[in-house]
């Protein structure tokens, strides 16, 4: 269950910086709220994991999914600049967060 809620949080970790990025310095509303909405919910599963998980591992983990994923929505839809280097760095991250796990 801890792994299942980390994963989570990852992916909410990457919808709050998503989401700072959009809000603009906090001046618009919504991605605002899901700045803070995605912020609180991350975390609380980071929390959450870290009662049985280590520390180091779980935030490794949670950091990762949430680079790779915001990384990876920035080049989809908001024009970020891809390459295959890029890709290949990223794809290196998620096979050390999958490492991660095996390991633990």
């Amino acid at each position: 269950m801890s792994w299942f809620v980390l994963v989570i949080s990852g992916v909410l970790e990457a919808v709050w910086a998503t989401a700072l990025g959009k809000a603009e310095g906090f001046t618009r509303l919504w991605p605002t709220v899901t700045f803070a909405v995605g912020l609180v919910l991350s975390m609380a599963g980071l929390a959450f994991a870290m009662r049985e998980l280590p520390t180091g591992t779980s935030y490794a983990v949670w950091v990762g999914i949430g680079a790779v994923l915001t990384v990876a929505y920035a080049m989809i839809f908001d024009g970020e600049a891809a390459s295959l280097v890029k890709v290949l760095l990223l794809l290196g991250i998620v096979g050390c967060v999958i490492g991660l796990k095996v390991l633990h």
